[in-house]
């Protein structure tokens, strides 16, 4: 077993059907020596120090999910390792015996190298539910030429998506490059040459031949940004370079073979432009073949101190940055319209304005701060519902039973939208509404 794992290039473990750790290789003793004991550690307490297997705390289990499949499953699960939480794409295997029965089950655990769930000065961060479903996607979808659709608000990180799955392709790994077209700033004078190049005298002002963007792109990705914004009379010619691979800079006869991945994005609903009349069906069906949505800010919350802490080491500053405890506290109250984008103009406003890099809530800029003034008022509605009686003593858990019921009330029984209210996942929320139940 242990020769078999040792022929694994990524850290691999052996596992009982009940979770137990079996073997290792020494990949995946480099990692996790310290905190295992082969035959005696269950996986679930090593990389998740949970004291249930992870579908009894609200995750995917890939154990049970093979058991049950009796097939090959992947989950991408966060890992604590001795360098804090990361991102790794669990994959389980069974091995069965002369009769067909799993002996035992294979795990081969690829760490990301496309997103952390620790500060980096560049890339990717966060390890809250909803970033982590979208990861799965980018890695997923990553090493295959799938066209992709980046949908969400302006501000999400679209850009950082997109780089993502252009570096965890095969052709990054070939030394080809992510080329970025702004669809928004084409007007339909530049949009052919742009994006395809022109000839030596093809128009007035050319006075060299032009490589466009398009074949910039050769052997790699091309992200066209906001593709939404494309006038409709232009994207018959973006639809005639997907559905023909080929195109012809603007005075040229002969046509060019174009070798490119595509990934685009959009802040704009396309369904809702198809039946409008504003976008073609034709075009939305070529470049929606793996939609795949970048969560707003406020739909992952829990990532704020990550977040903060990233983007704090993305600015100058002649003092280390740091976030005063007061003013996270105000910030996760904050509805962050213009998302990750806004917070970082927000940080970098307040680092200016902090004379010892320590960020407090008079830091913050005006209307930032007249928002959350306004958002921190007393409820006086919400304290009578709390406190019916004023003669009535609640326990601490009670006044949390009520408040949280009175906030499902607010929300429709919307349990998500009550757990981006409260900065909270949902699996917490639920562990919180679980205590109040009666004993069955």
């Amino acid at each position: 077993m242990c020769e078999m794992l040792e022929c694994i290039e990524h850290p691999a473990i052996a596992l009982s059907t009940d979770y137990l750790i079996l073997a290792a290789n020494g990949k995946y003793r480099d990692i996790y020596g310290d905190s295992y004991k082969a035959g005696r550690s269950r996986c679930y307490e090593v990389s998740h120090r949970y004291t249930v297997p992870c579908d009894q705390a609200g995750e995917s289990c890939p154990l049970k999910n093979c058991l049950e499949s009796g097939g090959l499953q992947r989950v991408l699960h966060l890992h604590h390792t001795p360098d804090g939480q990361e991102h790794v794409d669990v994959e389980t295997r069974p091995i069965y015996d002369a009769q067909g029965r799993i002996l035992y089950c294979v795990e081969i655990l690829r760490h990301s190298h496309v997103a952390s769930g620790t500060p980096l000065s560049e890339g990717l961060v966060g390890r809250s539910a909803a970033f982590t479903r979208m990861l799965e996607l980018l890695q997923r979808v990553a090493p295959r030429n799938t066209s992709v659709l980046l949908l969400g608000e302006s501000g999400t990180g679209k850009e950082l998506a997109a780089r993502a799955i252009h570096e965890a392709s095969g052709r990054a790994a070939q030394g080809a490059a992510l080329v970025p077209v702004e669809c928004s700033g084409l007007s339909e004078g530049l949009f052919e040459s742009e994006l395809f190049g022109h000839e030596k005298g093809a128009f007035t002002g050319a006075h060299s031949r032009k490589t466009g963007l398009v074949e910039a792109a050769c052997g790699g990705t091309l992200f066209l940004d906001e593709v939404g914004d494309i006038p409709l009379n232009l994207q018959v010619k973006l639809l005639r370079l997907l559905e023909t691979g080929t195109f012809r800079r603007v005075g040229a006869t002969e046509p060019i073979r174009a070798d490119f991945r595509l990934v685009c994005a959009t802040h704009r609903d396309l369904k809702a432009m198809v039946e409008a009349g504003q976008f073609r069906e034709d075009l939305y069906y070529r470049i929606n073949t793996f939609p795949i949505r970048i969560p707003a800010l406020r739909e992952r919350m829990e990532d704020l101190p990550l977040l903060v802490e990233s983007l704090l080491k993305r600015l100058e500053s002649k003092h280390p940055l740091s976030l005063h405890g007061e003013t996270l506290r105000l910030l996760r109250r904050y509805d962050f319209q213009g998302n990750i984008r806004e917070l970082r103009n927000i940080l970098e406003w307040a680092s200016v304005m902090s004379d010892d890099g320590i960020i407090r809530p008079h830091h913050l800029p005006d209307h930032v701060r007249e928002a959350l003034q306004q958002a921190t008022q007393p409820d006086r509605a919400m304290n009578e519902l709390v406190f019916c009686d004023e003669k009535e003593i609640l326990t601490l858990e009670e006044v949390e039973q009520r408040y949280l019921q009175q906030l499902l009330a607010r929300h429709g029984r919307d349990k998500r939208a009550v757990a981006q209210a409260l900065g909270i996942s949902e699996r917490t929320l639920y562990r919180k509404l679980k205590r109040d139940r009666p004993p069955a």
